[in-house]
């Protein structure tokens, strides 16, 4: 099989135990592959593994989530269409986020770059919606940014406290957070 076919085996330890905890024992346990197969596949080990890992999360960005706020559509109809997809990636609110996984231990200096990069066009892709919407530039990358502090910390919040329905009202209500115009705020109506 092409590396490629264990790259959502790959994602799913990542996401579990993060850099540090995924260790090649677990690795080889969950894809079958013994470890001179693995490194034929990642010639690079575990950075190999995770740099393959963020690329496949990155294509799904692209394709789940900046695509989708670029196309076509109402903001209201992309934003709630965004937040569907997010709610499908973390299964609802019960599975933890990867790049929150790998800013922790070891991972973090390794792949800080890929991560913020992930995260910057995240926050612009919204910040563009919004613009479009009517709101000033600086109020819109204000509220990308706090778009993804919302879900990030309603992802945190609702698995510690074991309440999935946290992250499903939040992911719920952002849309309309997003485009609802504060009082004495730049946004232009």
């Amino acid at each position: 099989m092409p590396k490629e076919d264990y790259v959502p085996t790959l994602f799913s330890l990542f996401r579990q135990y993060g850099y540090d905890g995924t260790t090649l024992s677990k690795i080889s346990a969950a894809t079958g592959l013994g470890k001179a197969s693995l490194y034929h596949h990642f010639p690079g080990g575990k950075e190999d593994m995770v740099a393959s890992v963020l690329d496949h999360s990155d294509c799904w960005l692209q394709a789940n989530v900046l695509h989708l706020l670029a196309g076509e559509g109402s903001p209201q109809a992309r934003l709630q269409k965004m937040c569907e997809h997010i709610h499908e990636l973390y299964a609802g609110g019960t599975q933890p986020c990867l790049t929150a996984i790998l800013a922790m231990g070891t991972g973090r200096d390794l792949f800080h770059d890929k991560v913020k990069g992930l995260l910057e066009s995240w926050i612009g892709a919204i910040a563009n919606v919004l613009v479009e919407s009517g709101f000033d530039k600086d109020l819109a990358i204000k509220r990308g940014q706090d778009a993804l502090i919302s879900i990030q910390g309603a992802l945190i919040v609702a698995q510690n406290l074991d309440n999935a329905s946290l992250f499903q009202r939040t992911i719920q209500q952002l849309p309309q957070v997003l485009l609802h115009p504060e009082e004495g705020s730049e946004h232009k109506q």
